[in-house]
């Protein structure tokens, strides 16, 4: 009873400055799962913004490789500096790619997608990704980092061959709680990391249930679709 504020518990312990209030803001009308974001890339977490904007130029402009001469990339300090530092320019592990703003970038410009598909040894040593690489620039940008962490901001500009130069920014990632990936994202995500260990009739079944999870008579019934993994 006295764990969260009585004598030796948690205020006690790591007090002393404390919001409790916060614990029953709204309790009972507003819902914290809905303000809860699901990551759309495997990879570090900063990625996933300059990660969303780029896809969303190379697409609206059906952009290849090969009309793309330099990607500007402006981001946190953290983004600069730990995801874009020497080595992260000569990723040798998928340790190293998934941490590596200038691997992601390069793997979304050449295949459109980043996914676990393309943290495989196979794509990180891949010729055409690694051309990428020394095009994409990457810096701090001090008004960006002001607004972190509210704003996950990041500003992308793509100069073309041609001399053209189309921009844009985000402040938040695709996957975020204030950009929501839409039902058949998530599904594509969920087939990306399915797709090695269970058959896609598998793969449907377990979909449908759980988008309809409330109809269910048992957790079990779930459960049964997860195993054995391949079917």
């Amino acid at each position: 009873e006295g764990a969260i504020d009585g004598k030796e518990g948690l205020v006690h312990t790591f007090g002393p400055e404390w919001k409790l209030d916060v614990l029953r803001e709204g309790l009972g009308r507003d819902w914290r799962i809905l303000e809860c974001g699901m990551k759309f890339f495997p990879s570090e977490a900063l990625t996933h913004t300059p990660i969303s904007a780029t896809l969303q130029l190379i697409s609206e402009n059906d952009l290849s490789p090969e009309q793309i001469h330099k990607v500007e990339i402006r981001t946190t300090a953290r983004g600069a500096d730990i995801l874009s530092d020497r080595s992260k320019y000569d990723p040798n592990t998928r340790e190293t790619a998934d941490h590596s703003l200038p691997y992601c970038i390069a793997a979304a410009i050449i295949d459109r997608q980043v996914t676990p598909l393309q943290f495989s040894m196979e794509k990180i040593r891949d010729p055409r990704i690694r051309a990428q690489l020394t095009k994409i620039k990457v810096t701090s940008d001090p008004a960006i980092e002001a607004l972190f962490p509210e704003r996950q901001r990041a500003a992308v500009a793509i100069t073309l061959n041609d001399g053209r130069r189309i921009s844009t920014s985000l402040d938040y990632p695709k996957g975020h709680a204030r950009n929501p990936l839409s039902d058949e994202e998530i599904e594509a995500k969920f087939r990306a990391l399915a797709d090695t260990s269970m058959s896609e009739p598998s793969q449907r079944k377990l979909i449908d249930a759980i988008w309809n999870l409330e109809s269910a008579r048992s957790v079990r019934d779930l459960l049964k679709l997860t195993w054995p993994y391949a079917i």
